[in-house]
């Protein structure tokens, strides 16, 4: 114990360090929110109530752009063009889009499939649900931080509904928590990078980019691993590189009692900091704090799912508070969102005590192949609007966002009907089991 509360410590206090130097704090320099209130035709500029400030300030529209470009009295994020002059429009993106019924409802099912994949393979669901407000028509940066917003208060459901289970090893999930905190304040860095130079359209790119190469990797390396488990009802076995690496005597040496494992506690430092990375930068930690602690620190898919909950609780509340102070949160995405999810996350928790580690391990790995499928048919729109490729033409354009749209509804449909199907088969045998345990104590 003493061990463990000197390295949290020592992380803690670098992590003060590292937020010093990297705080939340305002957006970037080349990006400013606001709402436009008047446009002069003649003069071809638009003034702006900027965020924070009293007085309009007057913004020259960028070359290519025309008066019917600037949105009045909405809230947009305007992306400056500093090689042109320090108030020229570069880009104007809407940030928070209007609210229909239609947009409403999606929001909750989307939420609650989301919260459903949340309970059940501890990732957070995020890497559907970060596509999915993009496709409604979010901004990237504004999908991330609402989604980052939403899921703490459901990954503390989760947490506790799993810890109730006896799956959740709460010294592993502070540890990890600890090196995860430092890496949401460097991926909120990397992402106002992003937002600096490249404006909205560089934040999608980004997000879609990192979304496919890594659910591919992860996605097909979880997939190989679950088909390898699930022949002849065989066991998951602890990783061979996890083997390894228990065996490895660094101070401090940390036993985690629920995963089962002595591990030097470094070894979890770099799983921890590329889940705060990736949850900061596209709000998906999971997927990596998952197969990290499955294949790295050789906790079981079970324990790793719960314990993940735990780490996105701490990190989502501390990466809120950041995104909300550079306000680029959507409260009411993150509402109903959150009010579906908290549904969801508990039949999902629930789902886990009535099926085996590769169960969850195929639908991790089903629903992150297909969501890749989504977010790289956005891809080549994406390269269009930063003029790296040819912009497209309009039919393949639709296209594309057909087969984004539909594949992304696979996902959801796949992960519903997957967990639903292992919960009811779970639940019967499990009944059928207790039935036959009673008729044979009946008889004795």
């Amino acid at each position: 114990m003493k061990k463990f509360l000197t390295l949290l410590l020592t992380v803690l206090i670098g992590t003060l360090l590292v937020h010093n130097a990297y705080a939340g704090g305002p957006p970037p320099k080349n990006v400013i929110k606001g709402i436009f209130t008047q446009l002069d035709p003649a003069t071809n500029t638009a003034k702006i109530h900027v965020d924070g400030h009293d007085e309009l300030r007057t913004l020259a529209l960028g070359e290519g752009m025309t008066i019917d470009d600037i949105i009045l009295d909405k809230k947009v994020m305007v992306s400056l063009d500093p090689h042109a002059g320090p108030n020229v429009i570069k880009e104007v993106s809407l940030m928070f889009f209007d609210m229909t019924i239609t947009k409403v409802v999606a929001l909750l099912i989307v939420g609650l499939i989301g919260g459903l994949l949340s309970g059940f393979i501890g990732s957070g669901g995020a890497f559907v649900l970060t596509p999915a407000m993009m496709s409604l028509g979010a901004p990237g940066a504004v999908a991330v931080a609402s989604n980052m917003c939403h899921k703490f208060p459901k990954a503390m459901v989760g947490t506790y509904k799993r810890w109730k289970y006896g799956q959740v090893d709460i010294k592993l999930g502070l540890v990890m928590a600890a090196t995860a905190i430092v890496g949401v304040q460097i991926g909120i860095k990397v992402q106002k990078i992003i937002l600096d130079h490249w404006g909205n359209a560089g934040s999608n790119l980004y997000v879609s980019v990192v979304f496919v190469l890594v659910l591919v990797v992860v996605g097909a390396y979880v997939l190989r691993d679950a088909l390898k488990s699930s022949k002849g009802n065989i066991e998951a076995k602890t990783s061979k590189l996890a083997l390894y690496l228990q065996k490895i005597e660094v101070w401090p040496m940390m036993e985690f009692k629920v995963a089962n494992v002595r591990i030097s506690a470094w070894v979890t430092v770099p799983v921890g900091l590329f889940t705060g990375m990736l949850a900061a930068t596209i709000a998906v930690g999971g997927f990596i704090g998952v197969p990290g602690m499955i294949y790295v620190v050789g906790a079981s898919a079970m324990v790793a799912s719960a314990t993940e909950l735990l780490v996105a609780f701490i990190m989502g509340a501390w990466g809120s508070v950041q995104w909300g102070m550079a306000g680029l949160i959507d409260i009411r995405m993150t509402l109903l969102i959150l009010a579906g999810s908290l549904i969801g996350v508990q039949l999902g928790a629930l789902g886990t005590t009535y099926v085996k580690d590769h169960t969850i391990k195929l639908v991790m790995a089903a629903v992150m192949l297909i969501v890749a499928v989504s977010r790289g048919a956005k891809v080549p729109g994406y390269l269009a609007d930063l003029d790296l490729i040819p912009h497209l033409q309009h039919q393949f354009s639709v296209v594309l966002n057909s087969i984004s749209f539909w594949a992304l509804i696979a996902a959801l449909g796949v992960a519903a009907i997957i967990i639903s199907v292992a919960m009811i088969n779970g639940m019967l045998q499990d009944r059928a089991e207790k039935q036959v345990h009673t008729v044979q104590e009946a008889a004795g």
